[in-house]
């Protein structure tokens, strides 16, 4: 089990409370973060206002020393890897998800375009989103995916083609296979749906046969003795009905706190 009690710096806190253009209501802030939701332009078209979101949050990236997300979607890492990219120039990505979050418009089954996230982010889905953030590709071999249990066909022959270094959820193997990584540099991508699903209830696409909590936190303890990410992200992946459970706040702040970052949570719960 993950050690919880060694914080090493202070996070700067930000809020996306948005499964792409659902306003979650209910959406857990913990005390001292900045919550990213303007209010929605009623002439912009759905496309542009993700853009619009996403560029506020890669202007507050850029500008914070140590960001940590939570978001309602992984979508959002496209603002954050931009905010990064300004401030930082090229980063390394590690991305913890039951999914591969690869696919495209081209082989997508459902156009869902959170399931592009990753993608989007190597430039293989050369989405408006991408181009209206300014974002620049990640190269692919500075990518690592951990776990991605759950993929479309198409889309595991696409990671398969891939210069993508794909990892089981596996500490020992997280730890060894990330030495050669620029670890002052990375962005860690933290999709809580990598937990088994019969453990995490009431989480929005669940993917059973997964790894316990209790081993993701180990996979994070080992990317954090590798070198402390520059910065984060929870995608906190459950369902609007589910979000404002006492379980999800303790699950957000456990995975929070490997990483060294204490949430506290306002008296009443929100």
């Amino acid at each position: 089990m993950a050690d919880s009690g060694k914080a090493q710096h202070k996070w700067d806190l930000l809020v996306s409370p948005w499964h792409l253009n659902e306003r979650i209501e209910e959406f857990p802030v913990p005390q001292g973060a900045i919550t990213l939701a303007g209010p929605p332009d009623p002439e912009a078209s759905q496309l542009q206002q993700l853009i619009g979101r996403f560029r506020f949050a890669a202007d507050a990236v850029s500008q914070a020393d140590h960001p940590l997300m939570l978001a309602g979607d992984c979508l959002t890492s496209l603002g954050l890897v931009a905010g990064l990219q300004r401030r930082h120039g090229g980063i390394a990505v590690i991305w913890l998800d039951a999914h591969g979050d690869f696919n495209t418009p081209a082989i997508s089954l459902s156009g869902y375009l959170a399931g592009m996230s990753l993608a989007m982010l190597t430039g293989r889905a050369p989405e408006p989103i991408s181009e209206g953030l300014g974002l620049r590709p990640v190269r692919e071999e500075r990518v690592v995916l951990i776990d991605a249990r759950d993929l479309d066909p198409a889309e595991r022959d696409a990671l398969a083609a891939s210069s993508v270094r794909r990892l089981p959820a596996d500490p020992r193997a997280v730890r060894d296979s990330l030495t050669d990584l620029p670890a002052h540099r990375v962005y860690l991508h933290v999709d809580v749906d990598i937990i088994n699903g019969g453990d995490l209830p009431g989480l929005r696409f669940p993917a059973g046969g997964g790894p316990s909590f209790s081993v993701v936190e180990d996979c994070l303890e080992q990317i954090v003795a590798v070198g402390p990410p520059i910065a984060a992200c929870i995608a906190c992946a459950w369902s609007p009905d589910r979000i404002a459970d006492e379980a999800t706040r303790r699950t957000i702040g456990q995975l929070a706190a490997v990483i060294g970052a204490k949430l506290q949570w306002p008296a009443d719960g929100r």
